[in-house]
């Protein structure tokens, strides 16, 4: 039986914020030199498909791309997206990351985006993508580490934030700072062969500030993580409040800044 575990964030529009404005480029450039025409892809964790339709544009003509995701709701929202972008090479199923629903040898790369954070047994999976990889083929996996995050001012409501949500993650059975973790993950999924990496997203500019803040503001109150936090007793009402107007006041400070650190595997098979 796969382990029980809940997924920190939800689909809450703030949080589908970030994710929509991922693509290849800004979160999984570590992968892009093994991109090519012709390959096959699955992309476990899907999500609304913004980075899977990246991955299939760059693997056409010739290739293809599978994205899975847990969520019923969030598959039909990525179907959607991918048909509106003329996407024909790529597919999206609901799918459980611990029981893949394709044969051995499948894929030439399986790619885990932020997927690894919120899994209770993390090297099972890891397994199971092996299993599901073609000979040759490589295994990708790309996690923040919270536990790295540099914020500046450490305004108290953004410190507390820290606290509130390590606490919130781990409740529900995945590692926050899983980005550390994952070298260590891999060995012990058989992997021997391994490329590890980092990389980071800085936000700094007015912009950036006005973007990151704002949805953070409002996941502290809106998302699957304020609800949580209350029912673990990690947080009051009026503590989540304070922190979503700290994330305001952060966005609204010109010296401000946010640095979220990742750690990248590609584990060949």
């Amino acid at each position: 039986m796969a382990p029980r575990e809940q997924y920190t964030h939800g689909h809450h529009e703030s949080v589908l914020r970030s994710h929509t404005w991922r693509t290849v480029e800004n979160s999984a450039a570590y992968l892009a030199p093994r991109l090519a025409p012709g390959l096959t892809l699955l992309d476990v964790g899907s999500g609304p498909g913004t980075i899977t339709v990246d991955f299939a544009r760059r693997l056409a003509p010739g290739g293809s791309v599978t994205g899975i995701d847990a969520s019923a709701e969030i598959v039909a929202q990525a179907t959607e997206f991918a048909e509106a972008e003329g996407a024909t090479n790529v597919t999206f199923a609901k799918g459980d990351a611990y029981a893949l629903d394709f044969d051995d040898d499948t894929f030439v790369i399986v790619l885990a985006h932020q997927v690894l954070q919120h899994l209770a047994d993390p090297v099972a999976a890891l397994r199971e993508f092996r299993r599901v990889t073609k000979p040759g083929g490589i295994v990708a996996a790309r996690d923040v580490d919270y536990g790295g995050a540099v914020v500046q001012p450490p305004l108290p409501g953004l410190v507390r934030w820290g606290e509130v949500y390590d606490a919130v993650h781990r409740s529900n059975g995945g590692e926050p700072w899983a980005g550390r973790a994952l070298k260590g993950w891999a060995l012990d999924a058989g992997f021997t062969e391994l490329e590890v990496t980092a990389s980071v997203w800085c936000f700094a500019s007015d912009e950036e500030r006005a973007w990151w803040g704002g949805l953070w503001a409002d996941r502290s109150l809106h998302s699957a993580f304020a609800p949580r936090a209350l029912e673990i007793g990690a947080a009051g009402q009026v503590g989540l409040e304070e922190i979503s107007a700290a994330w305001r006041e952060w966005a609204e400070t010109p010296s401000a800044m946010f640095l979220f650190p990742h750690m990248e595997i590609i584990a060949t098979v």
